[in-house]
C-alpha cells in the first residue's frame, strides 16, 4: 500500500495507495474536526485548497451527530461530499484531556461528555466501532496520550496497556470489516507510539507495535508542552524502528518549520489545527515568513497577503479587506484567511515533494527552515 519513492538523508518520498485514492507523501491532512474545517469551508473548499486528506475527529462525532446517523448517511464521504482518503482519530486525544471527567481502567475509558455530562464509557473496541460507522479510510488506534512530563513508571504501564489496547483494535477491526453493512470494508488502520519523552519507553514501545503490522505507525503524544527540541529529539531516536515499508504520522504537528524538520527526520504525515486557528484571529503565513493581519500597518495595504500566493484570497482581496472583515468579525474574513493558510499549508507539502523529486531537498530545507518561522519584514 505504501510506496517508497525516493530518499534524500533520512526525507522521504512516496506514495499510499488507499481505498479512496493515491495519496502523495508527505502530506498535510486538513483538520474538519466536526466534518468542517472551522472557518467557514466545506468538503468543496477543501479541492480548491489542494487538500489530499481529510481528517475528522471521533469523539466529537460519536457526540454530535452520532456515528449511526454518519453511517446510515453513507459514512463520511456520503456525509461530507467529500470522495477523498480521510482520516478518523481514535478520540484518545479528547478523552484523556478531560483529566477531571475521566477514569482509565484496562477495559477502556469511562468519562463525561464535555456538552452534557453523560456518562460514557470508550475502549479498543467502541473506538472501532465508531471509527467503522463513520467509514474512514484510515482508522486510528485507540491509545493514552499523557501529558509531558510524566512519571516514568506510569508511562512505562500506560505504553504496555496501549500495546494491548492496539491488539484489541487490529481484532475488532477485522471483524467489523467482515460485516455485510460496513461502510468501508477495507478501513486501515494505524498503531500509534507513546512513552512520553524517555527514548528507551518511545523505542521499546515502538518495536512492539511494529511487530503487529499494522497499516502505517504514528508518533503520539509529543506538541503537548515538550520544548520543538525535545520533540525533535524522541522523533530522531524513534524513527530507525519504524517500518520503512510503512507511513510515518507525527500526529498534531504543526508548525511549517515543524513540519520541515520533521520531514528531514524521516516523518510522512502531518496534521494540526494551527492554520487554521491562526487564520481566525488574523495570523496568517506567506514564504517570506509569518504576518499579523491586525497590525495597523496593514489597514492601507493593497497587496494580497502573499504575492507568491494562488489561492482564492490572494488572488481576489487584499491585505486591508481581509483586515478590515476580521476586525468587523464579518464571517468571510476568517473564511478568507482560513482558506489562505490551508493553502499555504498544502503548498508547503507540494513543494516539499517537487524538492525530493528533484533532489534539492536539503537547499529547499536550508532555505525555508528558519525563514517560515520568522516575522514577515513586509
Amino acid at each position: 500500500m505504501f510506496k517508497l519513492l525516493k530518499k534524500e538523508g533520512r526525507a522521504r518520498r512516496g506514495e499510499f495507495e488507499t481505498p479512496h485514492g493515491t495519496v502523495q507523501t508527505p502530506v498535510f491532512m486538513n483538520v474538519a474536526t466536526c466534518a468542517a474545517i472551522k472557518g467557514g469551508l466545506d468538503a468543496y473548499d477543501l479541492e480548491q485548497v489542494g487538500c489530499q486528506v481529510m481528517l475528522s475527529n471521533t469523539y466529537h462525532l460519536h457526540l454530535r451527530p452520532g456515528d449511526r446517523l454518519v453511517h446510515d448517511m453513507g459514512g463520511l464521504q456520503g456525509f461530507t461530499g467529500w470522495k477523498h482518503p480521510i482520516l478518523t482519530d481514535s478520540g484518545g486525544f479528547q478523552v484523556f484531556s478531560l483529566s477531571s471527567l475521566r477514569k482509565i481502567r484496562e477495559e477502556g475509558v469511562y468519562f463525561a461528555s464535555h456538552i452534557d455530562g453523560k456518562r460514557i464509557f470508550m475502549g479498543p473496541e467502541e473506538s472501532m466501532q465508531i471509527q467503522s460507522n463513520l467509514g474512514s479510510t484510515i482508522a486510528m488506534a485507540f491509545d493514552e496520550c499523557i501529558e509531558n512530563p510524566a512519571e516514568y513508571n506510569y508511562t512505562k504501564q500506560s505504553c504496555e496497556r496501549t500495546y494491548r489496547w492496539l491488539e484489541r483494535c487490529k481484532t475488532e477491526l477485522a471483524r467489523l470489516n467482515a460485516l455485510p453493512d460496513t461502510v468501508n470494508p477495507r478501513q486501515m488502520l494505524f498503531g500509534i507510539n507513546q512513552g512520553s519523552t524517555y527514548e528507551d519507553l518511545r523505542i521499546d514501545h515502538m518495536k512492539k507495535i511494529a511487530s503487529l503490522d499494522c497499516d502505517g505507525y504514528a508518533i503520539g503524544g509529543l506538541a503537548v508542552g515538550e520544548s520543538a527540541e525535545e520533540m525533535y529529539r524522541i522523533i530522531s531516536a524513534v524513527e530507525p524502528y519504524m517500518p520503512e515499508n510503512k507511513p510515518r504520522y507525527l500526529m498534531g504537528v504543526g508548525t511549517p518549520q515543524n513540519i520541515l524538520e520533521a520531514v528531514h527526520l524521516g516523518v510522512d504525515f502531518f496534521d494540526c489545527v494551527m492554520p487554521s486557528r491562526n487564520a481566525r484571529h488574523g495570523n496568517v503565513f506567506s514564504w517570506k515568513g509569518k504576518l499579523n493581519l491586525m497590525n495597523e500597518k496593514y489597514a492601507r495595504d493593497p497587496r494580497p497577503i502573499d504575492e507568491d500566493c494562488g489561492c482564492p484570497a490572494c488572488r481576489r482581496h487584499s491585505r486591508s479587506y481581509i483586515r478590515h472583515l476580521i476586525k468587523a468579525k464579518e464571517a468571510v474574513g476568517m473564511r478568507l484567511a482560513v482558506t489562505h493558510n490551508l493553502y499555504f499549508y498544502n503548498e508547503l507539502t507540494k513543494k516539499i515533494r517537487e524538492a525530493l523529486d528533484g533532489g534539492y531537498f536539503e537547499s529547499f530545507y536550508e532555505k525555508y527552515h528558519n525563514l517560515l518561522a520568522e516575522r514577515a519584514e513586509d
